[in-house]
């Protein structure tokens, strides 16, 4: 015996999505995981000024880890699910101290390497950076300027670094605006590890870098 499925009678096919429907929910999708992915995860820097050279150039476009250190979370001074404290030698992105009183749009983002610790105490001696009492050489650092001046960048009395906070300094040591003219960075002021540069651009010879492109950042 043979049983045939019967056809239901008056049935409608269901209307299909239009292609502008599908183009925009996948683009409101898209949106989101972008959002979701630079809030939390990874955030694009590009290199504005010389002031991290021959580390970072003018024209390097870079990648931050926005999680190692942890979330900063709306109402809290505290990171939270912190993977690992800054260390000493990270070059580290962060919000301008001085821009803390303006509005969201105003604010500047800053990158520097990082010096001091929280307790530690930071001395600078005729451009040489003492570190608790001893001077620490960093391999990155450079002087393109050789006089001595009187003034904080190549002289500065003896400082403690508080508690959450940090010291910073660009390894393009004569020309960076940096800890030792505006004071220290609060820990939840910082937004996270720079580790790649995924692409430069040279403005000069018009034309990308290439050997830079891919490197990762020390």
């Amino acid at each position: 015996m043979r049983f045939f499925a019967k056809k239901k009678l008056n049935a409608q096919p269901k209307p299909k999505k239009s292609q502008l429907r599908d183009w925009t929910e996948a683009l409101i999708v898209a949106a989101i995981l972008a959002l979701i992915i630079r809030t939390f995860a990874v955030q694009a820097f590009k290199i504005p000024s010389g002031s991290m050279e021959d580390t970072l150039l003018i024209g390097d476009h870079l990648l931050v880890n926005k999680f190692i250190y942890g979330l900063n979370l709306p109402f809290s001074d505290h990171p939270v699910l912190s993977l690992r404290d800054p260390e000493r030698g990270d070059i580290i992105v962060f919000e301008f101290p001085e821009d803390k009183d303006k509005s969201y749009f105003q604010r500047r983002d800053f990158i520097k390497r990082v010096v001091g610790l929280p307790g530690d105490k930071i001395e600078i001696r005729n451009k040489n950076v003492y570190v608790n009492g001893e001077r620490t050489v960093t391999q990155e650092a450079v002087y393109k300027d050789g006089t001595l001046i009187v003034g904080q960048r190549d002289n500065m009395p003896e400082v403690t670094v508080p508690a959450h906070e940090y010291f910073v300094m660009g390894d393009n040591r004569d020309r960076s605006y940096d800890s030792r003219f505006w004071g220290f960075v609060d820990r939840s002021a910082i937004k996270g590890l720079a580790f790649i540069k995924y692409w430069s651009w040279d403005s000069d010879k018009f034309m990308p870098r290439w050997g830079r492109i891919g490197r990762l950042i020390k």
